[in-house]
């Protein structure tokens, strides 16, 4: 029942989101251009070259996150893993940046790669510092080394950006927004999320195991070591290529699947299905609230997620305090 109603309310928003802009058109002028598209209209032509591949973008990006936030949480066993705060989203930032600034001409594909290695050297910062210590890698250690991470990446990134002169290339992806998405960059994004998310369906039953201990998991027969190498890689895949596509957008692997855990229980195998889902419909109605709250102004999709999710952010961390 929560996935029939997320799938529906995801498709209602789609259309919702596909009409409403500068430019307001009908539900009926929708329906129309995406089983009878005329390009002669300028309707159709507004609908299908700038406001669809906008809000598939904003589905995929928010799929990406949310699975990529479920993920980690079930493989640290951190109630506050999310690739924003693990420094995954400044990595990936950091490396958009060197992109940037000197090698200006890549196509979307490479931007993607760069993107793809800056969430890995974050990740590999992350867990390198905070398994630094003899002590074990708790949740908060890890907080706070992706916080320090994430600070260092983030400030290098800024700090190119102002050398080379590339700041404003660089700020749509520090605000945080999918109003660039064509159909070239989907082309090209799409199947990697796709994949990945497959990917993280097959491996949710063990994540699920891997969720109770590692001893209890080896105990059942799981190979943790692979399982969490293949959920790594899954996860760089899918906030690499977010990034790529909506700049350091934080939060959404936080809140979603802590949503799904209350609204379907500790099993991964629905926690991720519904994060695919619901991670979707979050940043495409954030993404629709950013176009219309001020027109003819957009307002970073960032910044609307993060009113909800330093609260959350907060209310989760004083919860689990004492775990931490």
């Amino acid at each position: 029942m929560v996935l029939f109603i997320g799938i529906f309310g995801l498709i209602i928003s789609m259309f919702i989101a596909i009409s409403l802009g500068a430019a307001n058109i009908t539900f009926s002028t929708v329906w129309e251009a995406i089983f009878h598209l005329d390009m002669k209209n300028t309707e159709h032509q507004i609908i299908h070259e700038i406001r669809i591949p906008r809000v598939i973008g904003a589905a995929l990006v928010g799929t990406s996150f949310a699975v990529a936030g479920a993920m980690m949480q079930g493989i640290t066993r951190n109630p506050l893993a999310d690739s924003g705060l693990l420094g995954i989203n400044a990595g990936a930032t950091f490396m958009l940046a060197i992109c940037f600034a000197f090698f200006p001409h890549l196509s979307y594909t490479y931007v993607i790669l760069y993107a793809f290695l800056g969430a890995a050297l974050g990740a590999i910062l992350v867990f390198g510092i905070g398994m630094a210590s003899k002590k074990k890698l708790s949740p908060l250690r890890l907080v706070l080394a992706g916080a320090a991470v994430g600070a260092l990446l983030m400030a290098l990134g800024e700090g190119i950006a102002l050398h080379f002169e590339v700041g404003q290339d660089l700020a749509f992806w520090f605000a945080g927004g999918v109003s660039g998405t064509t159909w070239a960059h989907l082309k090209v994004i799409a199947p990697w999320v796709v994949i990945a998310s497959i990917g993280a369906i097959i491996l949710s039953k063990s994540i699920t195991v891997i969720s109770f201990g590692d001893e209890i998991a080896m105990g059942l027969g799981q190979k943790v070591t692979r399982i969490k190498i293949f959920s790594l890689i899954i996860v760089l895949i899918l906030a690499g290529g977010a990034v790529s596509v909506v700049g350091a957008v934080g939060f959404v692997g936080l809140i979603v699947p802590h949503l799904m855990r209350y609204l379907v229980g500790h099993d991964y195998r629905w926690i991720i299905s519904g994060s695919i889902i619901y991670g979707a419909w979050l940043v495409v109605l954030a993404d629709c609230l950013a176009r219309t709250l001020k027109p003819p102004y957009e307002i970073p999709i960032g910044a609307l997620i993060a009113l909800i999710g330093v609260p959350f952010f907060l209310y989760i961390a004083r919860k689990r305090g004492r775990e931490l």
